[in-house]
This record gives C-alpha cells, structure tokens and sequence, in this order.
C-alpha cells in the first residue's frame, strides 16, 4: 500500500500555496497517495477582500479529524514575527483529543514556510513548529544535506536543514523561485518515503 499522505497549508499571497504544490509533487513521485487541503481562514471576507489575499476555493478545507487517517503530514505556513500563522496554530490547537488519544504518534511530519526576507524567520518557524509536532509524538522530518540545493551560494533563496523556505519579499512580488521549488520536492519526497517506511 503506498503511503498517504496530506499536505496541509495556510497561505494568504500564494506563496506557501506554489510550495504546496511542489511538496504534493514530490510525495506523488515517490509513490504516495496525496491530499492537498488546508486550513480554515480566520480573516472576515472584506478584511481578506481589501488586502487581496489569493485563496484558491478549489482547494478543501480540512478538519482535525482526519489527521489521523494519514501515514505523514507535511504542514505550510507563512511566517508571522518568527512564529506560524494564526490561523495555522489555531487549527494545530484543536487537536488536543487527538493528542490525549495518542492518535498521530508515530506519523512523520515536515514544515515548510515562506518568509518576507532571508531573515524573516523561516528557521525560528520551522523549529517552533517542531515543538509542536513532537508533543503530538509524531517524527519530524527535515530537508537534508542530500538536497544538494542547501549548499548553493550563487542566489538568495530559502531552505534550511529544517525544512524548504521561500522568500516572497516585502511586497509579497517574488515568487518561489526554481531552486526552492527544487526543495519543497525534495522534501515531499523524503517525508513520503520516510512514512512509507514507517507505515510499513
């Protein structure tokens, strides 16, 4: 059976969105049944209007019940002062009964993020985003050296041991470019496999 898995996300310009996809990419390749989903805004309808969020309606909400029908989850979230969105942290916090019941321990988990800037945060995220995760007791699984893409030093881009980053810019205009695409994959990849090992 292959692994299943769901790439779970909040993204309000797009960004994380762009590496969801690339994460879901790299999951099917490495044989993985995917579910792309993400969680429920909290912003009012004329708030999100006026600061031109991108939301994709096309894509399923999902709920906390289901976590733990999955063999991996791969959580992404914009970075809000060094932390996850809110909105993320609030759907991560109604999963207190899971947790009681021990109900994703032993599943594999990563995170990726996207930033304003190299500095933005995206390693102080991901990291508290682990902390997280390893209360649930579920393995957490980074971007690994083996991403030979960590170790490039000709462009500004995203990634970390800890997981694949992008940098939208201030303005929100760049978008994920091809190397940290190249990442988020590498990464749905590594988490697939990883879950399917587990699973197994």
């Amino acid at each position: 059976m292959p692994a299943k898995i769901l790439v779970l996300y909040y993204s309000s310009y797009g960004h994380v969105e762009a590496m969801a996809d690339a994460v879901a990419e790299g999951a099917r390749a490495a044989g993985a049944e995917v579910h792309v989903k993400r969680v429920p805004e909290l912003v009012p309808d004329e708030v999100a209007q006026a600061a031109a969020y991108q939301r994709d309606l096309a894509v399923p909400i999902a709920t906390v019940d289901e976590l733990p029908g999955y063999d991996a989850i791969l959580f992404g979230t914009p970075t809000r002062y060094g932390a996850m969105a809110a909105q993320m942290k609030n759907f991560i916090d109604q999963t207190g009964g899971l947790w009681s019941e021990n109900r994703l321990v032993g599943k594999a988990a990563g995170v990726f993020v996207s930033t304003g800037s190299q500095h933005g945060g995206q390693e102080s995220t991901i990291l508290g985003f682990h902390t997280v995760l390893l209360h649930l007791g579920m393995v957490v699984v980074g971007l690994p050296y083996s991403f030979a893409g960590l170790n490039r030093m000709d462009e500004v881009g995203g990634g970390s041991p800890y997981g694949a980053s992008t940098l939208s810019g201030s303005d929100d205009a760049r978008r994920p470019s091809a190397l940290e695409l190249d990442g988020a994959r590498f990464q749905g990849r590594h988490v697939a496999t990883i879950a399917g090992k587990l699973a197994a």
